[in-house]
């Protein structure tokens, strides 16, 4: 395991047995679009709409009926999320944190729902497992991004769909396109959501603080202030300057072709208006 995944572990480890409270369900950053909320949530999911906000925008297409997968399913609260709300048939979350996991099973409960330990670079489940896979905020952590897609598309049916969202440097945002486009999947969808995202960490900075200061263990404030994108750190600035990006993606592996009869075959489904093409 490279050392990048090795750090990340260990302090998400060390994250989920510190802070062990069922209400954290959530990790990501959010997303705010302009306008009023539109999103119907319960009462008890209403103090996360703004992290909940992020995986409907994510996931845009309809997983009801479907195998879905997340990879880096964290605290478990997305999962959880599309697994009562969306109405798949099956929700997997799999996280690389042992302690996350079992938090995981131990808070989130829903008809379907299951979470599994594993790794993101070597998926533990047979090929065409899954009809979506869901990977939100996560591949930042990976030491080989192009492996974990060569992953998605082994575990993925063939028609299913992989939705996206992650931030990076603005001087890898070409290539982390690239990696999206050269991965054998068909890129349908793909939008640079920062304004959104930072106007979600603003109009959160508040109620994080409060949560940090209540659940993370003090010695550990300085550190998580920033992972967190309280407002004024690191991560808020960057997003502020540009100098870090956030993008959402959503791509489809095509069909297996039909076993048409001689002559010509029919053309497939059109990509999206502008969307590349897979090499």
């Amino acid at each position: 395991m490279g050392a990048r995944r090795l750090v990340w572990r260990a302090s998400y480890e060390l994250l989920a047995g510190w802070a062990r409270e069922p209400a954290w369900a959530f990790m990501n950053y959010g997303y705010a679009p302009p306008g009023p909320p539109r999103l119907a949530l319960e009462p008890g999911d209403e103090a996360d709409r703004l992290c909940v906000q992020l995986y409907e925008h994510v996931v845009a297409g309809d997983v009801r009926g479907r195998d879905v997968l997340e990879v880096g399913s964290g605290r478990g609260g997305g999962a959880s999320y599309l697994a009562r709300y969306r109405h798949p048939r099956t929700v997997v979350g799999l996280d690389l944190s042992a302690r996350a996991v079992a938090l995981s099973r131990r808070d989130r409960a829903a008809p379907g729902l299951t979470f599994v330990h594993g790794d993101a670079l070597a998926l533990p489940f047979p090929d065409a497992s899954f009809d979506a896979v869901v990977n939100v905020e996560s591949s930042h952590c990976y030491d080989d991004v192009p492996a974990f897609l060569a992953e998605v598309r082994r575990v993925l049916r063939p028609g299913g769909d992989f939705f996206w969202a992650d931030l990076r440097p603005a001087r890898q945002v070409q290539r982390v396109r690239g990696e999206l486009a050269g991965c054998g999947l068909r890129v349908h969808r793909e939008e640079d959501v920062t304004a959104e995202v930072l106007r979600a960490l603003e109009r959160d900075s508040a109620r994080k603080l409060q949560l940090i200061d209540a659940w993370v263990p003090r010695p550990l404030h300085p550190a998580f202030r920033p992972f967190a994108g309280i407002e004024g750190t690191r991560n808020h600035a960057g997003l502020r300057s540009g100098a870090q990006r956030y993008l959402s993606a959503w791509l489809v592996r095509e069909p297996a072709p039909a076993p048409w009869g001689p002559g010509p075959r029919a053309p497939g489904p059109p990509a999206a208006p502008g969307a590349p093409r897979c090499r």
